[in-house]
């Protein structure tokens, strides 16, 4: 709440008229108006007897907060997505900058925002540019200070990938070689108490995450492999990589179009159009397939919200690139690929 609101707020709640602030305050009934619409702001040497007026301090009057609970955060970035998604990234990024500058010192604010931030750049299929990448940095920078270690660790995550997109291949190895190597995994520790304790709903929502994170992690190791494949032009191993991807999408019941998404890396890269087109024909439709991970017994009990939305806005990034990209371009003059995206849009 911003001080003119907080004004006309504890104005109405007392009762009283813009008239009788102004007498009680010895100023005038449009100054107080002007207040109360932002306009202008009361002179600071009336502050003290204003907050007295309304029967508040002078923190409540300059709403001042050291900094935001983790609703106010997790509302402030719903209505930047909102922002995002009705006028642009452009206009959602200052809007987020603004509240960073608010509170500069409120770290949560700083770790939702930035994640946020970087996460609407892929969903809504926005270019990252120098001056975001700039103040991306900055932030992760800040954040690799924090106390937490969940905050320090993604932040360490990203300053080392910014390093290696950079190729700062010193500054990368030197960062990674900071990192603690640890015998012991505190969340499987923490699930073999639960079960000894017979807490066993504790212990099955622990196991279900790890088996969630770890294929996901096993998806990030094959996609790379099957590109490091590519490069070196070993077509064979990439084929045998992405079988193996395809396997684990099915086993661990993954969305669907998944499965054929490496293959389709593969024939993309050597211009296939038959294969493209064979695998789009079953890759497409099966991104209008809503996930439901909890109908599988591995993900009852785990949180795959995020990971919902993000598979769904995932596939309409993969149609955007399809569509737009130059290395894409191959297809476009294909009849059945038309047909195909006409039909995934619709």
């Amino acid at each position: 709440m911003k001080i003119n609101e907080v004004i006309r707020e504890k104005r109405k709640e007392l009762f009283l008229t813009q008239e009788q602030i102004a007498e009680r305050l010895g100023v005038s009934t449009p100054a107080v108006n002007k207040w109360e619409k932002g306009i202008t702001y009361p002179d600071i040497t009336l502050l003290p007897a204003l907050a007295r007026l309304l029967k508040i301090d002078l923190n409540t009057l300059m709403c001042f907060h050291e900094n935001l609970t983790d609703m106010e955060i997790e509302n402030f970035v719903n209505e930047v997505d909102i922002v995002v998604q009705e006028q642009g990234y452009k206009k959602g990024f200052q809007m987020a900058m603004d509240k960073i500058h608010e509170y500069p010192t409120c770290d949560n604010l700083l770790y939702s925002v930035v994640l946020y931030l970087q996460g609407a750049l892929l969903l809504y299929n926005v270019p990252e540019t120098e001056d975001y990448k700039d103040v991306f940095k900055k932030i992760y920078g800040y954040l690799y200070e924090n106390e937490v270690q969940e905050i320090r660790d993604t932040a360490m995550g990203m300053l080392i990938t910014y390093a290696l997109q950079d190729n700062e291949f010193s500054k990368a190895e030197e960062m990674i070689k900071t990192l603690p190597c640890s015998s012991l995994d505190r969340e499987e520790q923490l699930a073999i108490l639960y079960q000894k304790q017979k807490k066993y709903s504790e212990a099955e929502k622990i196991w279900e995450h790890r088996i969630l994170n770890g294929v996901t992690e096993i998806q990030v190791a094959l996609v790379n492999m099957v590109e490091k494949a590519l490069v070196e032009q070993e077509y064979e191993k990439a084929e045998f990589f992405a079988d193996v991807y395809e396997k684990l999408i099915c086993q661990f019941y993954f969305p669907e179009w998944m499965r054929y998404s490496a293959h389709l890396e593969i024939a993309l890269e050597r211009k296939d159009k038959e294969r493209c087109l064979f695998l789009l024909r079953k890759m497409l439709p099966a991104m209008k397939k809503e996930w439901r991970a909890q109908q599988c017994p591995l993900y009852c009990d785990a949180d795959t919200s995020d990971t919902t939305f993000l598979t769904g806005k995932l596939s309409e990034v993969i149609c955007e690139e399809l569509e737009n990209k130059e290395e894409y371009l191959f297809l476009h003059d294909c009849t059945e690929f038309q047909e195909l995206m006409a039909k995934i849009r619709n």
